[in-house]
């Protein structure tokens, strides 16, 4: 079984250092994603139901925290690597192009 590699944790820490009350859900979104398997989008999808598959350049959103926080990542599901693309609220969201949205520190 191959894991998933997340670039970067460390960008994670950083948005619930901003968001406290985020911690715990992106912790759990955090295992719960490093152990699986998928090997497509549809796999992926019949475990988080609540995520949008943006297919066209391979990013997912992930709802967190029910749906207060959105989650931005990039997959390649053949060399198992989650890019941490954006981190923010639901309103934050509605703000932006989440095919043309690049990681900014």
């Amino acid at each position: 079984m191959n894991h998933f590699n997340i670039i970067k944790r460390s960008t994670l820490i950083e948005f619930y250092t901003k968001y406290p009350d985020a911690k715990k859900p992106i912790e759990l979104w955090y295992s719960e994603i490093r152990e699986s398997d998928f090997s497509n989008f549809n796999e992926l999808k019949a475990v988080y139901k609540h995520a949008s598959i943006v297919a066209t350049n391979n990013r997912v959103v992930f709802n967190i925290k029910g749906n207060n926080y959105r989650l931005v990542v990039k997959i390649n599901f053949y060399t198992k690597q989650i890019f941490i693309i954006w981190f923010g609220t639901h309103k934050d969201y509605d703000k932006i192009d989440v095919e043309t949205i690049s990681y900014k520190k």
